[in-house]
């Protein structure tokens, strides 16, 4: 199973006994995987489609904890190549139907069919309604990338306004999202580790949390060993070549005017270079009595890099 899926099992297993929490998690569920079908006469009915078993069950548990009669659960199979489930939970009744979206704030006028795709106000005036609110929407339609690979969280919607009203929505609970069109399709997302981990804890998934943060801590450490290694072979590359240079302007010294002819200072760091081509600059310098400082080494580098192309300006 995929990391989203766990989540979403984690999610739909929640136990929801206030009458308010319920009807904004159902509000969550409507504009991500809800459907209105007009029978004629201004009547209608309403259905939730769903690929994920757990998320049908708790819909229709929901449903059934609110209206009790006329719900339905049908299973279909995808046209698609893979032929999933699909899964439709069904409240057959009108007026169940029109009280539903009453209850949601789905409906502006009470004679006039007109759907709001705003959230309404009073389904998310405390934070266990927005919590309950989120975590509907997620189910309906909600997506999170294994965190081993990328931090990525979204909600697909096709409405425009109420990606701009959840957007609005997850700001309130300081979670800055962004929005996206893909083709058809409004997709709100979150792309920061942190703001993921704090969503999924706030709509309840405490196992998903610390599994995100687990993969998330292993992510990060690997990321610091590999500055740390990137850093140490650029630095000892820098080093090595830096000695071989060092080490083509003592021979170069070496095979004209001889060693001898260099000071005494010069002479010793230059022998000591030979013998060793892998040593720091420190290390050279720990080689001196008295002891010389990494700049002391440097210094008398230089001085032994200038003699040389000093040499090779007169061969020329």
């Amino acid at each position: 199973m995929s990391f989203s899926t766990d989540i979403k099992d984690e999610l739909a297993r929640i136990k929801v006994k206030d009458m308010g929490e319920m009807i904004s998690e159902l509000a969550g569920f409507m504009p991500m995987c809800g459907r209105i079908h007009f029978c004629g006469n201004q009547r209608y009915t309403l259905s939730f489609i769903t690929e994920h078993s757990p998320t049908s069950r708790r819909i229709f548990s929901l449903l059934k904890a609110l209206y009790h009669d006329h719900i339905t659960v049908e299973v279909r199979k995808s046209q698609q190549l893979k032929r999933k489930n699909i899964y439709h939970i069904q409240l057959d009744d009108y007026d169940l139907s029109r009280m539903f979206l009453d209850d949601i704030g789905f409906l502006k006028n009470e004679n006039v069919f007109m759907p709001n795709d705003q959230i309404h106000p009073y389904l998310v005036r405390r934070d266990s309604l927005k919590r309950a609110f989120l975590r509907g929407a997620f189910l309906g339609s909600g997506t999170l990338s294994n965190p081993a690979k990328t931090y990525h969280m979204e909600f697909i919607t096709r409405q425009s306004g109420f990606a701009q009203a959840l957007k609005a929505l997850l700001a309130s609970v300081h979670l800055k999202a962004n929005i996206a069109k893909r083709k058809e399709e409004f997709v709100v997302y979150l792309k920061e580790a942190e703001m993921i981990s704090d969503l999924l804890s706030l709509m309840g998934a405490n196992q998903g949390v610390l599994a995100f943060e687990d993969v998330r801590v292993m992510k990060d450490m690997r990321n610091q060993v590999n500055r740390l290694v990137n850093c140490e072979t650029a630095n000892l590359s820098k080093t090595i070549n830096a000695s071989l240079k060092q080490i083509e302007d003592i021979k170069l010294i070496e095979e004209t005017v001889g060693l001898e002819a260099l000071p005494d200072s010069l002479r010793e760091i230059a022998k000591n270079r030979l013998l060793n081509p892998s040593s720091s600059l420190k290390e050279l310098g720990e080689m001196i009595e008295p002891t010389v400082g990494k700049s002391g080494v440097s210094h008398r580098l230089k001085k032994i890099q200038s003699i040389a192309n000093k040499i090779r300006g007169e061969n020329k």
